[in-house]
């Protein structure tokens, strides 16, 4: 199929469907490609790689059980809006892994096509609406959008761990760059940032990390 037909395009809808529920429908059965994104990062449980559905979901869950150490008080409810919406727009942009040299050259260019393809499938109402939350993740301009990125730079820190290095041993990596991922984490969570401190050190410790 044209990588630029949609999903829906292979099972039409029936006859009959409101139009905005049509809309709705279409823009959910497009998002069923972040499933088929792949990132970097292994699972720990099984060797493969994770896909953005999944990195989504985990980032959703850490948002429930890790927001007690946010350094700002934030709405938990709404910061699952945001790490849910976050990655939709790789579906058409691809993911930009951070250790592949030149991978995040054009992201920004190609994220804000992106979104203005995606989002532009929903009602006028709803494309806003999600359109905000994915701005507002990007800009880190409120205390849910600073955790909700932190959560984003510990989860595949995390991965690495369990992993043994994992993208921590990619070409493109080493200490500098993995020390401004850890960064990412302080600026939403000093606690969460030791823990990713104390994750790193030993890693470069075992020489999973280049110096």
């Amino acid at each position: 199929m044209d990588d630029d037909a949609l999903l829906i395009d292979r099972q039409p809808l029936p006859a009959g469907v409101p139009s905005r529920l049509g809309e709705q429908i279409r823009f959910l059965a497009e998002a069923d490609k972040l499933k088929t994104i792949l990132r970097a990062s292994l699972l720990a449980a099984d060797d493969r790689r994770e896909n953005d559905a999944e990195h989504s979901w985990h980032l959703a869950l850490m948002v429930i059980l890790l927001a007690e150490y946010a350094d700002e008080p934030i709405d938990v409810g709404h910061a699952m809006k945001l790490v849910v919406v976050h990655d939709l727009v790789e579906i058409y942009a691809g993911d930009s892994p951070v250790f592949v040299p030149g991978a995040a050259d054009d992201q920004q260019e190609r994220e804000l096509a992106a979104a203005e393809r995606l989002f532009g499938l929903l009602p006028e109402d709803q494309a806003a609406a999600m359109r905000a939350l994915w701005d507002e993740f990007e800009s880190a301009v409120t205390a849910e959008a600073r955790f909700c990125k932190a959560m984003d730079r510990l989860q595949p820190m995390l991965l690495n761990w369990l992993n043994g290095g994992g993208t921590w041993e990619m070409p493109g990596a080493t200490e500098a760059l993995v020390r401004a991922r850890e960064a990412g984490v302080v600026a939403g969570s000093t606690t969460l940032g030791g823990f990713t401190g104390l994750l790193v050190d030993e890693g470069v410790r075992r020489g999973w990390i280049r110096p």
